[in-house]
């Protein structure tokens, strides 16, 4: 048996038949070299991206070939008319062109396939994922399609870190280390969050986290966001004029109650959305015709809000990723209850139908959207009823988007530390952390999925929603070793052990040279022969594959021992003698044992 010192990635690995070609592994500087690469190709990705997008954009939306866009500006009236009302389904009519013929993968908001890759294709997504992803979603969101641009870009990451890899051979943990890179630098250099891009490999992605794999997806997102920072500047995604006043007191306490009671309904706006969007994914394929048709329909209805909108408002709210919609409560702007509520619920519509239908972009910006307006409506509520409380609809904005993101995603390090970096507003970070942490437990107890998983277990490929699966390395070694052990002399005969040890089922034997021990036999799980063992003795048959380690050692530490000196089991003793003989020996921790600590770990 062969037993990783990080064992999170490796336990999928060795669950799977192996490669016809031995694969091989770098080492750490070597793989963080290859996640500098991985950074750089993913930022110049995120700046392709961007461009495609303002192209597509001005093309569908003005008819001029332009790469000037600017996503948190409002636009000017299409001199289409309600013509423009066409713009999503023309273009999603070419994004099911694209993705039927040369990408299946490359359908949705990306993440879900990112996951799947990881735990059902060994680390495995096509290049041609990129490209396609990259064109597919620029034009969705280009058209009007309302649809985020962190999706395609952490695909289009996932899917050069996964390339690499597979060109170079790299075993399956490594793989997964870059693509979970790739996709963590797309995000940082998107939305110029490193700290955040790191979070969201952590949080979402990565099997694993030890310093193998944490190290290069830290190369990989400084390396993104610093090439990013060089492309669009070193402002945040989204200005707040909030953020340069001064805090002078602690929150009031009725603003402290309505942050909580946001959390509240934003766990339960995340739940609406994810079980809308669900129902949007399974409904759209079952409507007459093909996906051309049915993805018309859905687009119709899509250009059909984005100019009532325009029509009621003066602005595309529901069009696109929605930025615009976001700066504008961000700088103050004021929006009535009824409006901000409008727009919550014609954003979920909106978004669902398009990602049901077939367009190809991501639900993060979205999810901001609708934390924003979500927000802004609670301290409009606040405002009305507490007026003299300071209720401010800028910041419940700022911790609404926090809250509809991590209840959406269920990744809520991330979420906080993305609206603190997007922003740079420090004076929410209390009740950003609050407000985060509700969501996520009131969405969590109506629906375990979150955005991302539920696609994939409606499509019968679920990944793990627990994600402890580490916490049983922290276990001493007395609480699971196995203690069915007998002590026998190093020269006792086969028959004679076997007479010993009749009637207690598999057993492990220690054997001793005196009070040295000499080695480790296991009775039981093969049926004795006779006629082949009657001749030998315990010595012919044991085996010195083992380390000898003290009760109170971790598991971690045990196996880590295993690994480095090439071990299969261990004997585990009392005290901490250098020198520990048979008499110390009060148990045996082998394969059987390191299973079924696994196995209880996800029921504990």
């Amino acid at each position: 048996m062969s037993v990783s010192d990080q064992p999170g990635i490796e336990a999928v690995e060795a669950a799977q038949a192996p490669a016809p070609e031995e694969a091989r592994a770098f080492s750490l500087p070597v793989v963080c070299i290859l996640a500098f690469a991985v950074g750089i190709v993913a930022a110049a990705g995120a700046v392709s991206f961007r461009y495609m997008i303002s192209v597509a954009h001005n093309i569908f939306f003005f008819g001029t070939f332009s790469i000037f866009y600017n996503a948190n500006e409002f636009d000017p009236p299409s001199p289409w008319g309600p013509f423009i009302i066409l713009a999503p389904v023309i273009g999603g009519l070419i994004v099911v062109f694209l993705v039927r013929t040369f990408a299946p993968e490359a359908k949705g908001h990306g993440v879900p396939e990112v996951m799947y890759a990881i735990y059902h294709n060994k680390g495995n997504v096509r290049g041609v994922v990129a490209v396609v992803k990259s064109l597919a979603s620029a034009i969705s969101i280009g058209s009007g399609a309302s649809v985020g641009r962190e999706g395609p870009i952490i695909q289009i990451g996932a899917s050069f870190g996964s390339t690499l890899a597979r060109k170079l051979n790299l075993v399956r943990w490594q793989k997964i280390t870059l693509l979970a890179a790739g996709a963590g630098a797309g995000i940082a250099a998107t939305f110029n969050t490193p700290l955040g891009g790191v979070l969201f490999a952590i949080e979402l992605l990565l099997p694993e986290v030890s310093n193998r794999t944490f190290l290069p997806v830290v190369v990989a997102t400084a390396t993104a966001t610093t090439v990013g920072r060089i492309a669009f500047g070193l402002d945040p995604a989204f200005f707040v004029p909030i953020a340069t006043l001064p805090a002078y007191h602690v929150i009031d306490p009725v603003q402290f109650m309505a942050f909580a009671l946001l959390g509240v309904a934003a766990g339960v706006a995340s739940w609406a959305f994810i079980r809308i969007l669900a129902w949007c994914e399974d409904i759209f394929p079952m409507l007459p015709g093909n996906e051309y048709t049915q993805n018309m329909v859905g687009m119709l209805l899509i250009g059909v809000l984005a100019y009532g909108s325009f029509y009621t408002t003066g602005h595309y709210h529901t069009a696109g990723v929605g930025y615009a919609t976001i700066q504008n409560i961000l700088d103050g702007v004021p929006y009535g209850m009824v409006l901000l509520v409008l727009l919550l619920l014609a954003k979920i519509v909106a978004t669902s139908a398009s990602l049901g239908s077939g367009a190809s972009g991501g639900v993060f910006s979205p999810s901001l959207f609708m934390g924003a307006t979500l927000g802004a409506a609670v301290a409009a509520i606040g405002n009305y009823l507490f007026p003299g409380h300071g209720f401010t609809l800028a910041e419940f904005a700022l911790v609404g988007m926090g809250a509809l993101v991590g209840g959406a995603t269920g990744a809520s390090m991330t979420a906080i530390v993305m609206i603190f970096e997007m922003t740079r507003d420090y004076n929410v970070i209390v009740p950003l952390v609050l407000t985060v942490a509700i969501s996520v437990g009131i969405r969590r107890s109506l629906i375990a999925e979150n955005i991302y998983t539920v696609k994939l277990r409606h499509r019968g490929q679920p990944i793990p929603i627990i994600r402890h699966t580490n916490m049983y390395l922290v276990r001493q070694a007395k609480e699971l070793m196995a203690t069915n052990f007998r002590i026998l002399p190093v020269d006792t005969p086969i028959p004679e052990a076997i007479e010993a040890l009749h009637g207690q089922g598999p057993m492990h034997v220690i054997a001793a040279e005196g009070q040295r021990i000499a080695g480790f036999v296991r009775f039981g799980t093969v049926p004795y022969e006779a006629d082949r063992f009657s001749g030998q003795t315990v010595r012919e048959v044991l085996s010195t594959d083992y380390v000898v380690a003290p009760q109170t050692n971790i598991l971690n530490s045990i196996i880590t021992r295993m690994n480095t000196r090439n071990r299969s089991y261990a004997i585990i003793v009392a005290g901490n003698s250098m020198v520990p003989r048979a008499d110390d020996v009060v148990g045996v921790i082998d394969t059987t044992e390191i299973a079924a600590a696994v196995i209880a770990n996800h029921y504990a």
